[in-house]
């Protein structure tokens, strides 16, 4: 990904510093982003420091995600993007009740976040979108329902 300027996709569970270690100083070109984020704040400063974004799961959406609730609250708007995880990490309200998350599943993830910024739905619909095309320098062609 250095080589030839892509995007670096990290996934760091109980890693942080190590990650950290490993991503700065390398200048990623093509930026970065920390997957199904779980850690600390200061993992994700430091993260943002090297132009990373910062992607949540439906983990946010647990009760006992407070943590990483206040964590989601302090990151830029710019850098922030959502994802399933599909099929893993059932969103509630659907945890307990269904075993296989679909990717239909991220609006719960993306209602907890909205709330979380103060923004509506559909500006934090346009944010992630915006985002996504920025970071993987793909455009999605909007289309009319």
């Amino acid at each position: 990904a250095k080589k030839i300027g892509l995007p670096v996709i990290v996934h760091s569970r109980n890693s942080g510093i190590k990650t950290a270690q490993a991503v700065e100083g390398e200048q990623f070109t093509g930026g970065g982003v920390l997957h199904c984020f779980t850690e600390d704040w200061e993992l994700a400063k430091r993260m943002l420091d090297q132009n990373f974004y910062v992607s949540f799961s439906g983990i946010l959406t647990f009760p006992k995600a407070e943590e990483l609730r206040e964590v989601a609250k302090k990151i830029p708007l710019d850098k922030i993007m959502i994802e399933t995880d599909s099929p893993f990490l059932v969103p509630s309200p659907f945890r307990g009740r269904i075993k296989r998350n679909e990717p239909s599943f991220v609006i719960e993830t993306a209602k907890v976040l909205a709330e979380l910024k103060k923004i509506s739905l559909n500006e934090l619909a346009e944010i992630t979108t915006r985002n996504f095309e920025t970071l993987f320098q793909f455009e999605i062609k909007k289309t009319e329902c």
